[in-house]
Parts: C-alpha cells; sequence; structure tokens
C-alpha cells in the first residue's frame, strides 16, 4: 500500500472496488421511549417502550458502511439458528452485501440491546457465546477460496471467537498478494502478524505497548510494534485528536473534523470500512487515511450504528458530475 495518494476517485472507480469482510458479527437492538418517572423498585427510569429498531453491528456494520460508500461487499461470519440470526441475514440482503454466512445450531447469535430515553441510552444489555471450533475451521476453508473473488481484506475482531484462525487467514490473504486490515482487539497482537494495517484507538493500544510520555515515545514505540510485527502500516484513531498513520516512512497526522460529537459508537467500523473501500478502489494510502477521517467526523454525529453514505462523504451525484464537467454548482 502505497502512502502515495493517486488522485481523487470517481464513483465508476469505487463501484468496481471489491470488499470481503470477516469477524464478529452482531445485532444491535435499539427500544426507544419515553422516560417519565422514577421506578419504585429501584433509582432507575421506567422507559415506555414506543418503538423497535434492529442495526447491523460489529464486522456486519464494517460491512455496512462499505457498501453504502458504493463498492461490492461480502461478508464472511458465523451467526446462529435463531431470531436474530435471522433478522442478520434480512438485513444483509437489504443493505446489498453478499452473504458467507454459517450457520451453528449450537450458537446464540450476539445481540447488543440497547435502550434509548429521550435520545439518550440508559441501559445496555449483551447477549453472547462463542462458536464452536468446528464451524470456524469450515469457514477459514471458505476464506481461502473466496480470495480470488475480492480486492482487499477486512478483518473486525470483536472478540466474540469469530476470528480464531486469524493468522493464518491473514497469511492466505498476503499470499494472494490482498491487503489485510484489522480492528485489533485484546492485547495479543501477535495474531495479526504480517497484516497490511492495524487499526487500534488510544485505549486499544495501550494495552499492548503501554502508557506513552509523549508523541517520540508514542513513535518509538509504534515502530517498534509495526517492525516486529511485519506490518506496513498501524492507524491510530485518536478521537477528538483526529489520527496518526505510521509507515516505515514516518507518521502524518490528522487532525479531527470540526464536528459536533453525539455518539461515538461504530467509528472504528466506519473508519475501517471507509479504508478497505477507497485502498479496493486503488486510492493511495494517505487519501484513504483522510477520507476515512472525513467519514468517522460524519458518523459521530448520528445516534447510534450507523454509516456513512457516498453523497455524504463525496457530495451528491449530480455536483460531483458538473465539478468533473468544469461547471460551476
Amino acid at each position: 500500500m502505497s502512502a502515495d495518494t493517486e488522485g481523487p476517485l470517481d464513483r465508476a472507480r469505487i463501484a468496481k472496488a471489491r470488499v470481503l469482510v470477516v469477524g464478529d458479527v452482531m445485532l444491535d437492538r435499539y427500544w426507544f421511549g419515553d422516560a417519565h418517572r422514577i421506578s419504585p423498585e429501584a433509582p432507575v427510569p421506567v422507559v415506555r417502550i414506543d418503538r423497535q429498531e434492529d442495526r447491523l453491528g460489529g464486522a456486519a456494520n464494517v460491512a455496512k458502511n462499505a457498501v453504502a460508500l458504493g463498492a461490492r461487499v461480502g461478508l464472511l461470519s458465523v451467526v446462529g439458528s435463531d431470531e436474530p440470526g435471522r433478522r442478520i441475514e434480512d438485513l444483509l440482503s437489504d443493505a446489498g452485501i453478499r452473504q458467507h454466512l454459517h450457520c451453528d445450531p449450537q450458537l446464540t447469535t450476539t445481540i447488543k440491546l440497547r435502550v434509548i430515553g429521550r435520545q439518550q441510552q440508559l441501559i445496555r444489555v449483551d447477549f453472547e457465546a462463542l462458536p464452536s471450533r468446528e464451524v470456524l475451521l469450515d469457514k477459514f476453508e471458505q476464506f481461502t477460496s473466496l480470495l480470488s473473488e475480492y480486492d482487499v481484506v477486512l478483518m473486525s475482531d470483536y472478540g466474540k471467537g469469530g476470528l480464531t484462525h486469524i493468522n493464518r487467514m491473514i497469511g492466505a490473504a498476503r499470499a494472494a498478494n490482498l491487503p489485510v486490515l484489522v480492528d485489533p482487539k485484546g492485547d495479543d497482537y501477535a495474531r495479526y502478524a504480517g497484516a497490511s494495517m492495524l487499526t487500534p484507538n488510544r485505549r486499544e493500544l495501550r494495552e499492548v505497548i503501554g502508557r506513552w510520555h509523549d508523541e517520540d515515545d508514542l513513535t518509538v514505540r509504534v515502530d517498534a510494534l509495526r517492525q516486529s510485527l511485519r506490518l506496513e502500516s498501524l492507524l491510530l484513531t485518536r478521537s477528538e485528536a483526529g489520527m496518526t498513520l505510521f509507515t516505515a516512512q514516518g507518521r502524518i497526522d490528522v487532525p479531527a473534523q470540526a464536528r459536533e460529537v453525539f455518539d461515538v459508537t461504530g467509528a472504528g467500523d466506519t473508519v475501517i470500512g471507509t479504508l478497505g473501500v477507497m485502498l479496493g478502489a486503488g486510492a493511495g494510502l494517505k487519501e484513504a487515511v483522510l477520507t476515512a477521517n472525513r467519514a468517522a467526523g460524519i458518523v459521530v454525529g448520528k445516534l447510534g450504528t450507523s454509516v456513512v453514505t457516498q453523497d455524504e462523504l463525496f457530495g451528491p451525484a449530480t455536483a460531483t458530475r458538473e465539478l468533473a464537467r468544469g461547471k460551476k454548482t
């Protein structure tokens, strides 16, 4: 992956990008209502639910972000043989995402249930279980057979067990000359060795390299990690401080977009999804990072697990066409 830009991309090039997303999927379920009183049983609000909404979560949200930008996207993961699993399949179909799903009758599909009162999250309840190793082994075999159909691989690790064979997957994808971007989890980054890029946030990176004293110390620690894991690059997402890209050529600091932060849920999914689309469409690494930074600035202004559309990121198609013709809009 080159750190140089290759010029602005048009929608036709983006539409040809083929992105394979692999990882832990979940159903993000929202219950909306009003909270007018406190329960007599405990000092908690009583919420009268009047609306329910289901959204794709985890790796499925990465895939939805990528397809919302106009790319052709496939998703490889495991779901349970239950109502939430079937709901995920329906949402993927509605979004136009190609499904490579394994259904495990012994698995309970992960649900993150959020109760929202007056646009404020009051509580989150998680339902989850790990998939069986037999299903995961079958997924690896299918993964290798799919590589020839895609331009870039995105791995979204939420620590739910869906990426048990991630190191073998990275090796297979790199052997096929595909860039591999990983959104990591936990403190064992050795399992991501050989990936093209990792995209940790500050908290996640501290779990691995410890607390840094200043920016120079951060650079030294990240470079040592990058070299030990044979990474081409590492993109540190820094919330209000923007992003920092580390490569063998040095570091690039990208300031955050000036927007009001409403909800950071799923912002990391938007970042890696946008990066994958841009790289799959032939953009240089710097251009991809700058675009992902803009996308993150947009998505944090939305409630809950959300996506950024092509028009939001690049402007309306009509305006783009007029500008391409050299006309003033």
